[in-house]
């Protein structure tokens, strides 16, 4: 369609950049903003005792007169998981098709949000009209249902956004991508595409469903005592299935997880889930109603969850089910990154336990994105003449970038950014342009972003040599120690067997802090200062190790 020419383009990443998970984009078209998914991720390793991590959205709250709706493509965590707190601040309309709304209204209702948030429910067909662009959205093929890519309709040509992508030609129902209009898209002239580069180094095509469910259908066949299922939650096609599978078999399903039996209340009431029989599901209470030979146990979570409760199943710490001689345990799950070595000590304490494991052995998992030859297939027919790859740590980033040059698109074409970047068309050409506010925002508890990098840095001290609290009470005015100094240990030595060093260490301190009490004026801030440099060097010089020291000086 024609219409008047756009004065700024603009396309921002705040999230989903050089990471797997955190999606978070931004189109600025003249003075209207558009949020494409507002995702999460789950922590790294050193962010210790952090629950998730969300992107760093300063930039809308500055710009929320601006924003005109947050557009969600699918119902994943990476794509919804941080709603609900960017939703505390902004006052914005969501729009999303049925199942990935019903999910991010669960979203919103677990943080007991008091606000009235418009949802908005489209679907594939939809065209909305803004004052700067059109958008339009097209079906695509993802482990969840109602997933879908995003097109932003502007006067220099189309902004793509996929969000998490496959192809696969033997999907049909609610999983089937619209091909055909991704084609007619790239048809109309596509000026950027954000693509997802999650499997952008794996060759080949990713693997049909088709393949999947056949073998998950004779693992069940084969196996003989109680089937145990560790998957995500939210791989709906996977539990699909499942469910299937269980159906032929003749076996019931017993679900171990609240997330799950939320989620799949959810889809069966939306009808992107069935249940092939009213009593295919049964209570997990009532497993000992049933043979093994005719139980399946589905456990599910997101990030390690599953393994966790796995582990506890192995160790026979699980409340409900314990792994017993006999069971026949499927992972059905790709591991994230950095939870490699999570899965394989879970899967040895399986084998301990007396299950038989697969995971590796039989094809009963496949990703829920698009290898090399998927992304090449979708680069052919958005044809782009600027291209961002998106999703994906750097090593992925440049994959895709890769492969964009084998295709034909030229490398000054192809923009490998980071989180903050500002990517703007001016004067015929998109380049980067400058840069906004960035970075996490760490969640923990019922906090939100109150944990910064010094406490992290505290925790990892914690972490490496533990802490020494040190407590003496002054009298003041008589310039003498009333009681102490007490040493309290946690995580550095065992005291017990470090008498001498305990003793060592409070009498160093009794000297330093006699030493200060001895001059005319002294105050609390210095004593502590030269208690910690003096205990710091002299614990150092006899265990090499640094513990926190933390010094509490009282007054009586």
């Amino acid at each position: 369609m024609t219409r008047e020419k756009n004065e700024t383009i603009k396309v921002i990443p705040l999230g989903g950049i050089g990471e797997v998970g955190k999606n978070l984009y931004v189109a600025e078209i003249d003075q209207e903003i558009f949020v494409l998914d507002t995702g999460l991720m789950f922590p790294e390793d050193e962010m210790l005792g952090i629950d998730i991590v969300i992107p760093d959205f300063s930039y809308l709250l500055e710009n929320k007169h601006k924003i005109k709706g947050i557009f969600l493509t699918h119902g994943h965590e990476d794509a919804i998981g941080a709603l609900p707190y960017i939703l505390m601040k902004l006052n914005v309309p969501v729009y999303a098709t049925k199942l990935t709304l019903a999910l991010a209204k669960e979203k919103v209702k677990e943080v007991k949000l008091k606000k009235n948030i418009r949802f908005i429910e489209i679907h594939a067909d939809s065209v909305l009209h803004f004052d700067s662009a059109d958008i339009r959205f097209f079906k695509t093929t993802h482990s969840i249902p109602d997933s879908v890519g995003i097109c932003i309709s502007t006067s220099e040509g189309n902004i793509v956004y996929t969000g998490d992508f496959k192809f696969d030609q033997e999907i049909t129902g609610n999983y089937r991508s619209e091909i055909g209009k991704m084609a007619n898209i790239g048809d109309e002239g596509v000026l950027l595409l954000l693509s997802d580069s999650t499997e952008a180094e794996h060759p080949g095509f990713t693997i049909h469903e088709s393949v999947i469910a056949e073998e998950i259908a004779d693992a069940f066949y084969d196996a003989k005592g109680r089937i145990i299922i560790a998957s995500f939650a939210s791989n709906l096609i996977r539990v699909q299935q499942i469910l299937d599978s269980a159906h032929k078999t003749h076996r019931k399903v017993a679900i171990v997880g609240n997330y799950l039996e939320k989620l799949y209340k959810i889809a069966l009431k939306s009808g992107y889930l069935k249940a092939q029989s009213t009593d295919l599901i049964i209570p997990v209470q009532d497993i000992s109603k049933y043979p093994d030979s005719r139980l399946v146990i589905l456990t599910t979570g997101s990030q390690g969850e599953p393994f966790l409760v796995l582990q506890k199943m192995a160790r026979r710490a699980h409340k409900q089910i314990n792994i017993q001689k006999g069971d026949t345990v499927f992972l059905a799950m790709t591991p994230s990154p950095g939870m490699e070595l999570f899965m394989a000590r879970t899967i040895d304490m399986l084998y301990r336990a007396g299950a038989n494991v697969y995971s590796s052995k039989r094809k009963i998992h496949v990703t829920g994105h698009g290898c090399q030859e998927d992304l090449k297939l979708m680069l052919n027919l958005m044809k782009p003449k600027y291209f961002l790859p998106v999703q994906g740590e750097y090593r992925s980033l440049y994959a895709h970038a890769k492969l964009a040059n084998q295709i034909g698109i030229p490398k000054e074409s192809v923009i490998i950014s980071s989180n903050g970047e500002v990517i703007e068309y001016k004067h015929e050409k998109l380049s980067i342009s400058g840069r906004v506010a960035s970075g996490n925002i760490l969640i923990d508890g019922i906090g939100v972003g109150d944990v910064g990098n010094i406490v992290l840095r505290d925790r990892r001290l914690l972490s490496q040599d533990g802490i020494l609290i040190v407590v003496v009470t002054l009298n003041r005015r008589r310039k003498y120690i009333a009681a102490g100094p007490e040493i309290i240990s946690r995580g550095f030595v065992y005291v017990r067997e470090s008498e001498k060093l305990i003793n060592d260490s409070a009498n160093l301190v009794k000297e330093v802090t006699e030493k200060n009490m001895a001059k005319e004026s002294f105050d609390w801030t210095s004593i502590k200062q030269d208690i910690r440099d003096h205990l710091s060097s002299f614990l150092y010089e006899q265990t090499k190790r640094r513990p926190m020291i933390l010094p509490i000086i009282m007054e009586v």
